[in-house]
């Protein structure tokens, strides 16, 4: 009777206990793999591990190499870049829609932002010519001193170093200051673009198809220095 009981017990602990798994694929040229272990054959498609009975227990991947890891995260880097431009372009559109009600409140805006920057143009030309006035000044003074000198003496000119010293000071000046309208005048097309480019999203955004309509503004001011 025992030995009946223990036999019993062996015979459900081995029915408890799973058919062992196998390892079966697929391979490139068409080709199935089984085995009790991983065949290399399956080393680079997708393997799965099935009972004896077939049944799928799970889907392995395969290894990648390097050269896969390496475009798979510059695909993922590429992807997340794209995402994250698309966000800012869809937070722009946003504000766009939100900030402006027609296409003439672009060139208001716009307008209100360049006049200033004209503004200072304007009293940076306007210093320009006190500059060369100044220039002219102080050139005739100093021939008027070499014209004296050479009438008293025959040593060699010796202008006065201050003189000198405020030419060098004033073409300095006037160079700074060109410098400076270029980049204001810089700054006066980049933002004429800037809100032409605005408008025609907004135009698009409100009435897909349709084109914004040009803007008529005037140029900016080119200064004398600047042409030269």
């Amino acid at each position: 009777m025992k030995t009946k009981k223990t036999c019993l017990l062996v015979a459900l602990a081995l029915a408890a206990v799973p058919a062992a798994a196998a390892f079966r694929c697929v391979d490139e040229k068409g080709r199935t793999h089984i085995g009790d272990t991983p065949p290399p054959g399956c080393a680079n498609v997708v393997m799965e591990e099935v009972t004896r009975g077939g049944i799928v227990l799970r889907k392995i991947e395969p290894s990648l190499t390097e050269d896969q890891v390496k475009a798979r995260q510059e695909a993922e880097e590429k992807q997340r870049i794209a995402d994250k431009a698309a966000a800012e372009q869809k937070r722009k559109d946003t504000a766009l829609l939100s900030t402006y009600a027609n296409e003439k409140e672009f060139d208001v805006a716009r307008d209100r932002n360049i006049e200033p920057l004209k503004a200072r143009i304007s009293q940076q030309q306007d210093r320009l010519k006190e500059i060369d006035k100044r220039v002219k000044v102080v050139k005739e003074e100093m021939e008027f001193y070499t014209a004296g000198k050479k009438k008293s003496s025959s040593k060699k000119d010796d202008t006065p170093a201050a003189m000198t010293a405020e030419l060098e000071r004033l073409a300095d000046e006037k160079k700074s200051i060109a410098a400076t309208i270029v980049a204001q005048e810089k700054e006066i097309t980049e933002t004429r673009t800037k809100f032409d480019e605005d408008k025609r999203r907004w135009v698009a955004l409100k009435n897909p198809g349709k084109s914004a309509t040009p803007a008529k503004s005037a140029e900016p001011a080119k200064s004398a220095e600047a042409k030269k």
